[in-house]
């Protein structure tokens, strides 16, 4: 929790910090339930998961009215964080796999959170336009675009970037968004965040 507060201390208010605060809480016990984060990645919840998933927000904020679109949400990263952040954004977190929105939606629950909205479906049945997709190491960038890029809803939209995806990656991505062929921006996370663990992390934005 105190490397949340480290970087966003400053701008979150009293709820948000008690809702950042029962995170650890919630996904302990519905993690024990139904495994979504591995066991040894657990202990770095704030740093490798919620911390991760901000990233997002240092690149684009969200306004009130934003629909962002959460692809392959697994046990809610990085829609829960960003549901939290941004509680006047709506965001609908998306995963084909039960057992995740099960704990997204319990964790939902637990933290109050009246603006995000958890799926059980293939991103591609998902109907309505968003104004921005979001996701986390779910697929190369060409099949994200592929199953969303019609989603998106051109304009400048309600944030700080014009509409588009906003993707949380990392490695050597040059042959891979290449193979998309859409004109990219990156965002390293090592120039956002001071932590090791970030050095070859980075967030992916792409215009509609």
């Amino acid at each position: 929790m105190e490397i949340v507060k480290k970087y966003f201390g400053d701008t979150l208010t009293a709820r948000q910090l008690e809702q950042f605060e029962a995170m650890r809480g919630l996904y302990a016990e519905w993690n024990a339930k139904i495994n979504v984060i591995s066991r040894k990645d657990f202990d770095s919840l704030y740093l490798k998961h919620i911390l991760h998933s901000l990233a997002i927000a240092r690149v684009c904020r969200f306004e009130a009215g934003a629909r962002i679109l959460d692809v392959g949400c697994g046990g809610g990263f990085p829609s829960v964080p960003l549901a939290v952040m941004f509680p006047e954004a709506q965001i609908t977190a998306a995963d084909s796999i039960g057992k995740k929105i099960k704990v997204v939606e319990e964790v939902s629950r637990g933290l109050g959170l009246t603006n995000l909205r958890a799926v059980n479906a293939r991103v591609e049945s998902i109907e309505g336009k968003f104004d921005y997709v979001v996701s986390r190491a779910v697929a190369v960038t060409s099949s994200l675009m592929q199953w969303t890029w019609g989603k998106i809803e051109r304009g400048e939209g309600k944030g700080t970037l014009p509409n588009g995806m906003l993707l949380l990656k990392g490695g050597d991505l040059a042959e891979e968004l290449a193979l998309a062929r859409h004109k990219f921006d990156i965002y390293p996370i090592k120039n956002i965040f001071d932590e090791e663990f970030f050095a070859e992390k980075v967030v992916v934005y792409g215009r509609k």
